[in-house]
């Protein structure tokens, strides 16, 4: 147990106020609200359990002695740097903080309350997984957690997670990697498989915060001592939504008019015109990334995330330039379902020479992954503003772009496909591929007069 934590510890960490859920309330009662729970024997259930497990009973009769915990959770409504949550804490100390009937009992009625009351849920999760003295009772619970995650997840409620020492097993498959941002300790022990049951020749690193990271898996590692500032963070931004679609960012280039498409091509390749980490620097007060499309890939090309303007949440999807690979798309698409979700207007920045073409790309579904774009674009109930703020290469560019509500800059293009490709289709020499750019009239002032975005950004005075 590197993180060292209690189920207590953990809530003071994070929490300004916790008000915990009562242990033993009588049905219908719950943290000011109509929820009950139930945490004795069950019917037909001897002390020591569903399966009359020989020494159950004394074992939790020690761990209670041991936490001064009735299960291995505690759970209550909380208030984290202001914002309001429903907070659930794993004592690893009882049991190594496995789930069991009991479990799913508090865990169900911490995931209703949250519904009732409108609040986000956020789990400090330290487990070793399902408890084996309650045999497949107990792996049932995942059912119950799943179903109760799932009815919150479609209420609109966000959902994270932070990971502990350690995070395996079904705690990790449920509330852990099915919540919507999942944060870890350092060194933090996570994977599906505990140590004692994985292949004798495992990498060990993949089953760290750092490996899972790396992977995809989850969000960002963070410190014990700026959990609480991070959470704060987080749950403002996925909480602060709301109708209005997001302004295009002004331009950050004062250029004028290029004479000619392939002037156009030159000044959005250029090495020396603004990225989109300029551009979301200067239009967010704040952010933070997600990260990971969670299927083990990542694309250093693609950045995503929520922030801040003017006080209000904007989720962003942004290409930096580089040709977008499938996981690159599949974590514009999970970010842009999430703000759906939510209720978070998206802003998409468009800078790709187009979708990564090589074997690998192939091998790891780029065709999907652009579909799985498209079809979150086109069934998104948020709004969503795009700017093209550099190449805009053919359909892995089109992908990230808001039908109606697509804006460019005046350094950029926009085409049906690279000026140098097209003389090449067209069987033209090399030399013919400026005279090719002009014809596929790819200027922004020939995009706005074909109707295919709704006009240039300028520069702010």
């Amino acid at each position: 147990m590197a993180d060292g934590l209690t189920a207590r510890a953990a809530i003071a960490l994070v929490a300004t106020h916790f008000e915990e859920a009562p242990r033993h309330p009588a049905v219908g009662v719950g943290v000011g609200v109509g929820v009950g729970v139930g945490v004795g024997v069950g019917v037909g259930e001897s002390g020591d359990g569903p399966l009359d497990w020989a020494g159950y009973g004394e074992s939790r009769a020690r761990a209670v002695g041991r936490t001064g915990e009735e299960e291995s959770v505690v759970w209550g409504a909380a208030e984290i740097g202001g914002v309001r949550a429903v907070l659930v804490s794993f004592e690893f100390r009882f049991l190594g903080g496995s789930l069991g009937r009991r479990t799913g009992d508090l865990l169900e009625a911490a995931y209703a309350y949250a519904r009732t009351e409108r609040l986000p849920m956020v789990s400090l999760i330290a487990t070793g997984g399902s408890r084996m003295q309650e045999g497949m009772v107990a792996l049932g619970q995942l059912q119950r957690v799943a179903r109760a995650s799932a009815l919150t997840r479609a209420a609109g409620l966000p959902q994270l997670a932070v990971l502990r020492d350690p995070a395996t097993g079904g705690g990790w498959a449920t509330l852990g990697a099915g919540a919507d941002v999942v944060l870890a300790l350092p060194g933090a022990q996570i994977g599906f498989a505990g140590s004692r049951v994985r292949p004798p020749d495992a990498d060990p690193s993949a089953y760290t915060a750092e490996g899972q990271l790396a992977a995809g898996h989850i969000d960002a590692i963070v410190r014990p001592g700026d959990l609480r500032s991070t959470l704060s963070r987080w749950l403002t931004l996925l909480t602060r939504g709301g109708a209005e679609p997001a302004p295009p960012p002004r331009a950050l280039d004062g250029v004028g008019t290029a004479a000619t498409g392939w002037e156009a091509v030159q000044r959005a390749r250029a090495a020396g015109r603004p990225r989109a980490g300029a551009y979301l620097d200067a239009y967010f007060d704040e952010r933070l990334e997600i990260h990971g499309d969670r299927c083990g890939g990542t694309d250093p090309g693609v950045t995503c995330g929520f922030g801040l303007r003017e006080g209000r949440a904007v989720a962003y999807a942004a290409q930096l330039g580089t040709a977008t690979r499938p996981a690159g798309y599949r974590t514009a698409a999970r970010l842009i379902r999430l703000a759906d979700r939510l209720g978070v207007p998206v802003l998409t920045l468009v800078d790709t020479p187009g979708a990564a073409n090589d074997a690998d790309a192939e091998r790891a579904g780029a065709g999907a992954a652009i579909a799985d774009v498209f079809a979150a674009m086109a069934s998104v109930r948020v709004p969503v503003t795009t700017l093209v703020i550099g190449e805009g290469g053919s359909g892995g560019a089109l992908a990230l772009a808001a039908p109606g509500n697509t804006w460019v800059t005046p350094d950029s293009y926009f085409s049906v496909i690279a000026p140098e490709l097209a003389a090449a289709i067209l069987k033209r020499a090399p030399a013919d591929a400026p005279a090719t750019a002009d014809q596929l009239r790819l200027r922004p002032e020939e995009l706005v007069e074909l109707g295919v975005v709704r006009g240039i950004v300028t520069r702010r005075a």
